[in-house]
């Protein structure tokens, strides 16, 4: 088969109807508990004046492309399984790769960025405002949009330009490695070189953020109040978690060797990637963050005096 197939067949949970339900139950579950608890953030941030600020401006940001990301794959993976068929067009799956990668990449670049804002914040705050102007915010943003859209189309390209000998696909939506594992001739050498750039890079933005706290962590520990130690380390310490389990589940999900044996395990390690970090997201950011809880009291405080005037 070549790349000109107008279709390709999924990842199938199970040929036994219960356990397809529990499949659909649980794509469902993590669909929601993301969408909605993204929801509530970007709520917070849009209707509470307090939190128009850079640090809540990139999580906003963050907010919308982790319910990107989920939306690209998990929809489409319970339509299939409760109509049971298998199948995703060709121009579906090109979507699916060019818009995952290109949230994907944005999640990575916007880690990276909310890295070197809280930076300056900790290490140069008397300069906090005219260096993260609303200006330089909006240019960061749209750099990381840009880049992102690039990179994505570069992947998506390339990993279809290969020829492909088999239509199967062992997950449940168009992942790159599993296609590449599609592919019949030595023309996937490319497409491994471009996630071999991309890695690097990944690789680069970690550094970076590694480095960047080791600096926000020696001018914390030097303030002298026990309370604004511990206001600092409650702003970063979420970044922290948000950026280790994204980057280090997407590494070894990329760089693990796809097994030829029915992906179970892949199953999981996937949803450990594409699926539970923007769940946790919203947990960690609004458990350990006080301004969040307090724009979202006031919030349901506003909705519920609407509602009583009703």
């Amino acid at each position: 088969m070549d790349n000109d197939t107008s279709e390709f067949l999924l990842w199938e949970f199970s040929e036994i109807w219960e356990l397809q339900i529990m499949h659909i139950a649980l794509l469902l579950i993590l669909y929601l508990m993301t969408l909605s608890g993204n929801l509530v953030i970007i709520s917070a941030i849009v209707f509470d004046q307090h939190l128009h600020t850079p640090m809540y401006f990139f999580l906003l940001n963050l907010a919308m492309q982790d319910i990107g990301s989920i939306s690209v794959i998990v929809p489409k993976a319970v339509f299939n399984s409760v109509m049971d068929t298998r199948t995703i067009s060709h121009a579906g799956c090109v979507a699916q790769v060019m818009f995952f990668f290109f949230f994907l990449t944005c999640d990575v670049s916007l880690l990276t960025v909310m890295a070197y804002d809280r930076y300056v914040a900790i290490c140069n705050p008397l300069h906090y405002e005219m260096i993260m102007n609303r200006k330089t915010c909006t240019k960061m943003i749209g750099g990381v949009w840009t880049a992102s859209l690039l990179n994505a189309s570069l992947h998506s390209t390339v990993t279809f330009l290969t020829p492909f000998c088999s239509k199967i696909i062992n997950q449940f939506y168009c992942e790159i490695p599993y296609l590449l594992k599609l592919a019949c001739s030595n023309s996937y050498v490319y497409e491994i070189g471009v996630m071999t750039f991309t890695g690097m890079l990944a690789l680069g933005c970690f550094i970076f953020v590694l480095l960047t706290y080791v600096r926000v962590f020696s001018a914390v520990l030097r303030i002298p109040s026990v309370e604004g130690r511990a206001k600092a380390f409650s702003t970063c310490l979420p970044h922290i978690i948000v950026f280790s389990i994204f980057f280090f589940t997407a590494s070894f999900a990329y760089l693990r060797v796809i097994s030829d044996s029915p992906p179970h395990l892949d199953f999981i390690i996937t949803i450990m990637y594409s699926i539970v970090p923007p769940m946790m997201n919203p947990l960690i950011y609004s458990l350990r963050n006080k301004d969040i809880k307090v724009a979202l009291s006031r919030l349901y405080g506003h909705m519920s005096l609407h509602f009583k005037e009703m």
